[in-house]
């Protein structure tokens, strides 16, 4: 297809990132695959350059309005950089054994759209139909422990694999983690999601770049409308009714990721 379109569609999918907090790369992607017919290894190499500029715009933003956890971002940081890195080289060691890099990368991306889409809806259903309802709540890391900096170490290096070999879930998934180990202001969770994406982004961005699958021709028309798309959608944000719009964007990952897999 015509990458004419591509700044017109990145705008709309700048848009509901702005607009739903949805993460780019698990709708940018699938788009890419999908759409442009783009291979997977192109596709992921391509959509990782493209975020870093978006996450480090945000992170800047976030660090001059002092609206970050500094700590946790550091410590995670620190193990997702490694994460991620070793992530690319796995992707290298298949690129040189001949293996159908692609074909793995396919079903790889599915299964991680697959798994923030259904962890997304469940957390969504339980808030809309059962709002009263208390779970158990898990144990807080503490940073200021050597215990809590590995298990915060641990987590990154997991998570930034999973980023190094797709793309996807720099944002949704150490948001969930955020959410669920760290003890963080409401006013301080985006900005260190933010900000830690934009530090492993970039580290996995040269990684990528070393694969020699990164194509400056997707890369910049996805600058080109998403950047814009992410400003309109942010302004959209305070009138758009979020649940609804959410469940069906949802819906539609599910039914890609599904596509991806199978």
């Amino acid at each position: 297809m015509d990458h004419s379109l591509l700044p017109l569609l990145s705008f709309f999918v700048g848009v509901i990132v702005g607009l739903t907090g949805i993460g780019g790369a698990s709708l940018i992607t699938p788009m890419l695959i999908f759409v442009f017919q783009v291979p997977p290894a192109i596709a992921v190499s391509s959509d990782v350059v493209s975020a870093t500029l978006m996450k480090f715009v945000g992170g800047y933003k976030h660090w001059q309005q002092k609206t970050l956890d500094i700590q946790a971002v550091q410590w995670l940081a620190m193990g997702s950089v490694p994460g991620s890195l070793f992530g690319i080289g796995m992707l290298h060691y298949l690129k040189h054994t001949g293996q159908n890099v692609d074909y793995i990368m396919l079903h790889l991306i599915g299964v991680m759209i697959l798994l923030v889409t259904l962890l997304a809806l469940t957390q969504m259903l339980l808030l809309t139909f059962f709002p009263k309802l208390k779970l158990p709540e898990m144990p807080k890391l503490n940073l200021s422990t050597v215990v809590g900096k590995i298990l915060a170490m641990s987590m990154g290096a997991v998570l930034g694999c999973l980023v190094g070999l797709t793309s996807i879930a720099s944002g949704s998934m150490f948001a969930l983690v955020l959410i669920t180990f760290f003890c963080l202001d409401t006013s301080k969770l985006v900005g260190t999601d933010i900000s830690q994406a934009a530090i492993l982004l970039l580290f996995t961005s040269l990684g990528h770049l070393s694969l020699g699958t990164v194509d400056w021709s997707l890369v910049l028309p996805i600058w080109l409308g998403s950047v814009p798309g992410v400003i309109v959608g942010a302004k959209l944000c305070q009138i758009a009714p979020q649940r609804p719009l959410r469940f069906v964007i949802y819906t539609i990952m599910l039914m890609t990721s599904c596509k991806l897999v199978y």
